[in-house]
């Protein structure tokens, strides 16, 4: 069940146990006795994590392309995290997510990302082009997948955003408009936890380019919109309070968007029942098993350096494929034995594009035995058995409070080298000595 809710920490996945359990049986992926239901139902989060530990042992940032749109600021209101409280479902924050890979020179896509403020619920759109058409006419096909109305705006302070076509938009529909101070991620913490813990983990840091690429993003986003936002739990921040140093933080039942959206009293009971309906036809392994496929054609169109044409990849017979797959028994069993093998686990794990370090020749701290240095290599060339602990109280003698007993263990390593070192030496010439000699003793033979 773990590996099947993509691997959620154990607060996210034991409140969702009760939720989760039923859809996999219900599906045919699960069958246990009453026993091991009791069991499983009853667990805390640290058994959970003790349970996991030896599947968690076999188990990158982008660049920023936000453009300061400055016309209209004086129009649109500022509102920060502290002015969240108390909100109802249907105030949405909203940012785009770059797959610009190690350059933002030329167009690439985005993906336009949205997350209720008082549910999490979170959409995912692909965007062509960046620009203030192709956002807005992304915005008003989420605005028709969301299951409550969209009654609340607030975006970064980029030009994508803040501009003549939006403000119309807004005020023509009745939406509060809002953006975030500048350079202030901050104000955005929900929308920017999403694009971290879901859009750049599903999809990764490569660049992505052209109609193609834009097909099978969209493609993708269509599953994982609804994995997310009904088999994906999550915990909200209730309350934080300073003592001395720390800040400590209490945090709700870990519960999934679509459990959030029920529970709202501002959400219509009509639209509650119509998400009650699809989510009895969902079933969170198939979904997730296509999400994976889903990805393997998404991930053939990244851009690698020095290429010059978008990659070779059937984007139609590959989504056509996947939708005719035959849904036999079989089938089913082999995607459930896909899941519980952490080894055929598929991520986008590319790293961020950042410059390598250059390898560390320097010391942080100044050598305590560089002055004596010779004087340790006499001793041991005298006698080489001799411990570090000896040559120690032997150096304390001869410069009184010079070398305190905590420098044992560092005067530990240096003889240690001295010795591999030594050792390394009378091989190689043990080594040399024998190759002279070993035409001598072949012709005497």
């Amino acid at each position: 069940m773990w590996t099947a809710a993509n691997q959620i920490c154990s607060k996210r996945l034991v409140p969702f146990l009760p939720d989760f359990l039923p859809a996999l049986e219900g599906s045919g992926y699960l069958t246990i006795s009453k026993e091991s239901r009791s069991q499983l139902l009853s667990m805390s989060a640290a058994t959970v994590d003790r349970l996991l530990k030896p599947e968690r042992k076999r188990r990158g940032g982008g660049r920023s392309t936000t453009k300061s749109g400055t016309l209209l600021k004086k129009q649109i209101p500022v509102r920060t995290f502290a002015e969240w409280n108390d909100v109802v479902a249907g105030f949405l924050e909203a940012d785009l997510v770059a797959h610009c890979g190690e350059t933002v020179e030329g167009s690439f896509l985005n993906t336009l990302v949205l997350t209720d403020i008082a549910t999490a619920w979170t959409e995912f759109m692909p965007v062509l082009y960046k620009n203030e058409a192709n956002v807005l006419e992304a915005l008003r096909f989420v605005r028709e997948q969301l299951p409550f109305p969209l009654k609340g705006l607030d975006t970064d302070n980029g030009n994508e955003f803040i501009n003549n076509a939006l403000l119309a938009f807004c005020q023509k529909e009745q939406i509060t408009f809002t953006r975030s101070r500048p350079y202030k991620k901050n104000d955005q913490a929900h929308v920017e936890e999403k694009n971290g813990s879901i859009v750049r983990r599903m999809i990764g840091y490569d660049r992505y380019e052209g109609a193609r690429a834009y097909t099978a993003l969209a493609a993708l986003y269509e599953k994982l919109r609804l994995y997310v936002n009904f088999f994906q739990p999550s915990m909200k921040l209730v309350s934080k309070e300073r003592v001395g140093a720390k800040v400590k933080k209490k945090y709700d039942k870990a519960q999934t968007p679509y459990r959030r959206v029920l529970a709202s009293d501002t959400v219509d009971e009509h639209l509650k029942e119509a998400l009650r309906t699809q989510m009895m036809q969902l079933d969170p392994v198939a979904l997730f098993t296509e999400i994976e496929r889903l990805q393997d054609i998404f991930w053939k169109h990244a851009w690698k350096r020095g290429s010059a044409l978008e990659p070779i990849c059937n984007t139609t017979a590959a989504l056509a494929a996947i939708t005719n797959l035959n849904n036999s028994p079989e089938v089913r069993l082999n995607e459930v034995q896909s899941l519980l093998t952490p080894a055929e686990r598929k991520y986008r794990k590319t790293g961020k594009p950042r410059k390598k370090p250059a390898p560390r020749t320097w010391k942080t701290r100044k050598d305590a035995f560089e002055s004596v240095a010779h004087e340790i290599e006499e001793l041991l060339l005298t006698d080489p058995a001799r411990g570090a602990t000896s040559i120690l109280k032997e150096l304390q003698t001869r410069y009184p409070g010079q070398f305190e007993d905590r420098l044992q263990r560092t005067l530990q390593r240096r003889v240690a080298a001295w010795r591999s070192k030594f050792t390394e030496t009378k091989n190689a010439s043990l080594e040399l000595i024998h190759d002279e000699r070993a035409p001598q003793l072949v012709s005497i033979t």
